[in-house]
């Protein structure tokens, strides 16, 4: 694998959710196929739960690229189909987080993702 500007991203992101956050190894998938509108399309980073569904849905930019609402576009079109509960927009160096209120079909900006308590 070659370390690409968004993979150096997509690498600190896994050693944050492990390290800083306590997500167990084995509940991190990364480039997880998901199908939206008939079209396979990969996740960054995918969290899992305990039970198997999805818990945070990562989508990683490289530093140069600046984070716009496009990329929120693409990462709450993944999650109509995945209904994880928090999203996490990165470029390594601005974080976005959100949790999802799957009701009312939006999302609410955090400050930070909630550490792995399951």
């Amino acid at each position: 694998m070659v370390l690409t500007p968004e993979e150096w991203v997509r690498q600190h992101i896994i050693h944050y959710l492990i390290s800083a956050k306590n997500y167990p190894i084995s509940l991190i998938a990364v480039e997880k196929k998901v199908t939206v509108n008939k079209l396979t399309k990969r996740t960054d980073i995918l969290v899992f739960n305990t039970k198997g569904t999805p818990h945070i849905i990562v989508e990683c930019k490289a530093p140069s690229i600046k984070i716009t609402q496009e990329a929120f576009d693409q990462i709450a079109r993944y999650n109509l189909k995945l209904e994880a509960n928090y999203l996490i927009v990165t470029n390594g160096l601005t974080h976005f987080y959100a949790v999802m209120d799957l009701e009312n079909e939006c999302y609410v900006f955090l400050d930070a993702i909630p550490n792995y308590n399951f």
